[in-house]
Parts: C-alpha cells; structure tokens; sequence
C-alpha cells in the first residue's frame, strides 16, 4: 500500500500574471507575454523579445532585506510557495514542521546573479564580489530560502533535469509522500534566464524563434512555420499532501496527482529522438503508474515548444502511445502564451492542469494558422474548449533527453 497523493495549493509567477488566478485568467483570454526584453540591451542579439514577468515588486512582496538576498529565480519560487500555502490554509508549526518537505527545481539556477557579479569582479575586483554570490547562484538555494522561511524541516533538495525539472521535482516529490517520508511537500520549480548570455546560447544553437516584427505570434506549437521558441521565465509550486493528511486537517482537495513517469531518450545531448521513443515511455509509465488506459486521458498538456524537432517528436510519442485514440484527444501547449519556462516550465503548466480540473475548460494553442503534415492532432487551436476530463496528463522534455510526464485524475474520494 502506498499513500495517496492529492493537491491543495497552487502558486504561479507568469509572463502573463503574478499569481495563478491571473495566469489562469490570461490563458483563457489568449493572452501572450511575449514582448521587448527589458531585462537587458539585446540590440546585438538575433532574438530582441522575450516572455519576461510584468510589475514583479520582491521587496515590496517579501520585504527588501529578504529580497536582495535572492537570485530573481528564487524571489519567483518564494511568492509562488507562498501563494500555494494561502490557498492550502497550510499553517507550519512545531506539530508537523518536521513532516513539511520542500523540492524546487531548476534547469540553471542564479545565472543572473552569477553573470552580474562576474561584472562585478572584471571591473572592481575579487573582493567587491557580493557574499551572497553563492547562495544566490546555486540552483538549492530557492529550496534552502523557502524552509527557512516557512520553517519546514523535512526532506529538501533542488533538482535539475533541463526543461523537465519541474514535472520531476514534482514527481520525486510525489514519490517522497508515497513511501511516507513525508507529509507535505511544497514542490515546483522556478527560473529566471532572460540575460544576455543565456539567450546568445540559445541563440547560437537556433532554439530561439527570431520573429522580432511579430513577438506576440513568435511562440506556434505544431504550427507548420514554427521558428523556435519564446524564452520565459516564473516559477509554479503546488503544495502536495497525502490523502490522509489533508482529511485530517480539513484541507480543501483540488485534485489527486496518480500517476509519474520519467525516463530518458538516451539519443542526443539536446535535440529529441524524432520518432519520440523515451517520450511514449514517459507517458506509458505515467499511465501504468495512474492504473488507467490511455483511452481515459481527457486532455494532454503538451511540452510544445514551438521547435520544429520538438513538436514532430511529440506529436509521433503521442501517436505511439495513444493508437486510433490519438486523433481525438485534445492537446495544447500554453507555451504560445506564456513562453518556454525552460526549468520552471512543467511545474507552471502542472497548476494549469490542475485549474482545468477545477474549471473544466482547456487553454487553448494561440498561433495556430498553418496545420503541419508531421503535426496532425487535436492541439485545441487558437480558443479555450469546455471538456472535464477525469485524467489530464501533462509532458516534459529537456536537453539530455530528460522525459517526465504527470498524471492529475478528478478527485473521486
């Protein structure tokens, strides 16, 4: 017997809303965040636009002398966690603090805090680097910031698997309250990687879309003339609980996480297998571990990167694992809205599942206007869909061949 896992809490810091009821609120109205980069001077740079997080206050949100202290990743980690908990009506005390675990993902970490203090260092010297340099950069340190701020002293790690940490993070984290190791845990991931460096490399790989006339219509999952993706950043933690304990306190239950499935397509260090092998293994182990069929999946949450081998891959994993099946269940990518989140992506689009079942409406594919022969499924284009699925799934994929999948089920006691 192992414990049942149920979510009571969500929290998000989007391009699109710094919470989760505006996140959900733009979803629903096609929104995109996709805009001028602010963040830097990208003049010299072939992509000039990004999908960055609007009006974000972290001293007026968790007060100055806590703020500077925090790499941006972690400042979007923190107020996501914090989010969560207000809508858990979780309370952290001496009585169960040693039963609160934290699990924050992150595909990079505090690159911002590290090139700026690289700077720093080139122009001043070694010894006006900051004493918060590595705190700040290392990718634990939203994980170690949010436990002592809540005072959770149960089990804490950050995890890194490229674009698929946060539905890993979620995962393992799933597993932690399984085997009892703990109670509760506030798990997510956040990312903040919107500077110059960052979107060189991507830029010199030709991962990034360079439509710098049209940013709002850049991001196009499974759309034919799909360029690259729209860089992001945020995070998403939803505070996870097993059954058990949530009755016991009276929690409200928004749904039950059933089903983890993570493998590796153990093919290239970043583009996907093209006929989408470690994906479908992704998924299968997903729907194994839920105990359903995959003709009960209602709705699948696309990784949809808007990259031409991402979504063919994708596309060809789904059809492997879904049959006949395939044609008829709706897809989409909140990607064309939001952007690619890179770490913090999946743990974003793991609250989005969660509001779908609460809502019953699918967010919708913006940007979709030339249908791809290689992309020939259901990918809910261009307007949200009423449908209340009993079982969503939701994918991630990451440089590596990193492969994790999520099965949400409706609450059913």
């Amino acid at each position: 017997m192992r414990n049942r896992v149920v979510v009571t809490g969500l929290g998000a810091v989007s391009p699109i809303g710094n919470s989760m009821p505006e996140t959900w609120q733009a979803l629903l109205s096609g929104k995109s965040g996709a805009g001028p980069i602010t963040l830097f001077d990208a003049s010299h740079h072939k992509t000039h636009f990004a999908s960055e997080v609007k009006g974000f206050e972290p001293a007026v949100l968790l007060g100055h002398r806590e703020a500077r202290k925090l790499d941006r990743f972690a400042q979007f980690a923190m107020v996501a966690t914090l989010e969560a908990m207000r809508q858990a009506n979780l309370v952290i005390d001496d009585s169960n603090r040693d039963r609160v675990g934290v699990l924050i993902g992150s595909g990079i970490g505090g690159i911002m805090t590290l090139t700026e203090q690289f700077e720093v260092m080139r122009q001043k010297g070694p010894d006006r680097v900051s004493p918060f340099l590595i705190p700040m950069m290392i990718s634990d340190g939203a994980s170690g910031a949010i436990a002592i701020r809540v005072g959770a002293r149960g089990p804490n790690m950050a995890l890194a698997t490229a674009c698929a940490s946060g539905s890993n993070a979620i995962g393992e984290a799933v597993e932690m309250i399984r085997r009892g190791a703990a109670d509760v845990m506030l798990a997510g991931a956040a990312e903040a990687s919107i500077c110059a460096i960052a979107m060189a490399g991507m830029n010199v790989m030709g991962a990034l879309s360079t439509r710098n006339d049209d940013p709002q219509r850049a991001s196009r999952p499974f759309d034919k003339d799909r360029d690259g993706f729209l860089m992001g950043e945020g995070a998403g933690v939803l505070v996870l609980e097993s059954l058990e304990h949530a009755r016991a306190r009276g929690a409200a239950i928004l749904c039950e996480i059933s089903g983890y499935g993570t493998s590796d397509d153990a093919h290239h260090i970043s583009a996907p297998a093209e006929n989408g092998a470690g994906a479908a293994l992704s998924m299968r182990l997903a729907i194994a571990d839920a105990g359903i069929k995959p003709a009960d999946i209602g709705y699948i949450n696309a990784h949809g990167t808007s990259t031409h081998l991402n979504d063919k891959s994708e596309t060809a994993a789904i059809k492997s694992v879904f049959g006949e099946s395939a044609q008829t269940v709706a897809i989409s990518s909140i990607k064309s809205m939001t952007g690619h989140l890179l770490g913090a992506s999946g743990a974003l689009e793991a609250a989005v599942c969660v509001q779908v079942l609460q809502e019953n409406i699918l967010p919708a594919t913006i940007n979709y206007q030339t249908p791809d022969p290689d992309c020939d499924l259901d990918y809910v284009p261009n307007t949200p869909r009423k449908a209340a699925p009993n079982h969503i799934l939701s994918n991630s994929f990451g440089f590596g061949g990193h492969n994790a999948t999520l099965a949400f089920s409706r609450f059913n006691g």
